[in-house]
């Protein structure tokens, strides 16, 4: 292979696909390159290297996986290209057969990605650098430094693996077991962060509910927030996904008496009927799950609820899929993710009998979709004449937008608002997925 980086001002860019957790691994490594003198441009421009950070969480994750290295190598012929993530963790023959990619890290090592894509320049046949993820035991601290224009909300990873299994899912095999980062690490850069102008946090990881338990020191979700609530100027902290299961009592009691930690829980549920969630094997059944929802809403007024949801799995037949539609409307979400069952190779869902049909998983799809959408707006409605108070993030159609702490977003259609400060708004209308208000007044 001949030296593909002939500029002296060196250039990268990246192009991140799935989740929040991917997003920040990006970040890192773009802090990483940055530190090794490169300069970033957009994924449209001319760089010297691209940096493709794949998922695998479906099948359609893997396809456009693919997709973008073949348009990346088409449109930019002599640039060095760079896979990370879990696709490229699970298949790296796959990169390597296809003859378009320099470098495969997959989840492990990404703190040398810059040493790799420089040794790629000559090395004349792709640079495999995956290990075995099963053997990894350490969370792989990086760090995210900001560049260019700096936004309000952060997204910070302080989780890495899963132990749970669930049949459906192909992650665990991907991104290996529990593994989490020292607390301290974890505070350390949310105070940088906050130090440059940040003012939310959200904190993310793959199996955040279990964050601490790996390390065996008393780490653990809740003490993590309680150390951030006292950095003064950190306004907001707000928790990622977490398994209904792992919510402890002290973290309901953070949540409820600390101002600064949002009213908001994402608790996935992703089925409504207890015949598909025991071939899902998730770890709770519906009166469980209904008897937390029920108890956080007593403790925690005024608690908002989101949620996923995967239709169409094996052998949920229609009267199966009318008791998750059930269960919806009677647990009142404010927002619902959904998806339909995807087959990955390798995980015990792909081989069960009786796979929906595709055609009518994406009916499921469309039907809870109406269905969120009139649960949403019922929810938003309460909010009507009602002051909330939004944190400015940035500005669409000549106003600046935020969010709730209950995860509305808001148009602030008022004057004299900055970004990153925090606003009490008189909530006057509906917007399609939103809410509109003004300034309220100051008595």
């Amino acid at each position: 292979m001949e030296n593909k980086i002939m500029n002296t001002e060196k250039t990268v860019s990246f192009i991140t696909l799935g989740c929040k957790v991917n997003q920040y691994d990006s970040d890192a490594m773009r802090t990483l390159f940055v530190d090794g003198g490169y300069s970033q441009v957009e994924d449209d421009k001319d760089a010297d290297v691209y940096v493709i950070n794949t998922c695998s969480v479906t099948s359609i994750g893997d396809r456009k996986s693919r997709q973008m290295v073949r348009r990346i190598r088409r449109q930019h012929p002599d640039a060095v290209i760079a896979v990370a993530g879990c696709y490229a963790q699970l298949a790296p023959e796959v990169f390597e057969k296809m003859g378009d990619v320099d470098v495969i890290v997959g989840l492990h090592n990404r703190s040398h990605i810059v040493e790799y894509v420089e040794e790629a320049r000559g090395a004349g046949k792709p640079l495999n650098e995956v290990v075995d993820i099963m053997k990894v035991n350490t969370f792989e601290n990086m760090f995210v430094r900001p560049e260019g224009e700096v936004k309000t909300r952060a997204f910070i990873k302080v989780q890495e693996g899963c132990d749970n299994y669930c049949t459906f899912c192909i992650i665990p095999y991907a991104r290996g077991r529990l593994k989490s980062r020292r607390q301290e690490d974890a505070v350390k850069e949310i105070r940088n962060l906050v130090d440059t102008g940040y003012r939310e946090v959200v904190l993310t990881g793959i199996h955040l509910g279990n964050y601490g338990k790996d390390l065996h020191d008393g780490t653990s979700l809740s003490s993590l927030v309680s150390e951030l609530v006292k950095i003064p100027d950190l306004l907001r902290i707000r928790l990622g996904s977490i398994e209904s299961v792992e919510l402890s009592e002290e973290l309901i009691d953070i949540i409820r008496n600390e101002p600064k930690v949002c009213r908001h829980l994402h608790l996935p549920i992703q089925s409504g009927s207890d015949s598909v969630l025991r071939g899902m094997n998730r770890h709770y059944r519906l009166p469980e799950y209904k008897r937390l929802i029920a108890e956080l809403r007593e403790k925690i007024p005024g608690l908002a609820l989101t949620t996923d949801l995967i239709v169409g799995f094996p052998g949920e037949t229609e009267e199966l899929f009318q008791e998750t539609l059930e269960t919806l409307k009677e647990l009142k979400f404010s927002g619902i993710h959904v998806f339909p069952y995807s087959k990955r190779t390798g995980t015990p869902a792909a081989g069960y009998p009786n796979q929906v049909p595709n055609e009518i998983k994406k009916q499921r799809v469309h039907r809870v979709q109406e269905l969120e959408k009139e649960i949403s707006r019922e929810y938003r409605a309460r909010f009507m004449g009602k002051t909330v108070c939004v944190l400015a993030e940035e500005v669409k159609d000549g106003y600046f937008e935020g969010l709730t702490e209950e995860y509305i977003r808001v148009s602030i259609r008022s004057q004299g608002v900055e970004r990153g400060g925090m606003y009490n708004v008189l909530i006057d209308t509906m917007t399609d997925d939103g809410l509109s208000g003004v300034l309220a007044k100051e008595e």
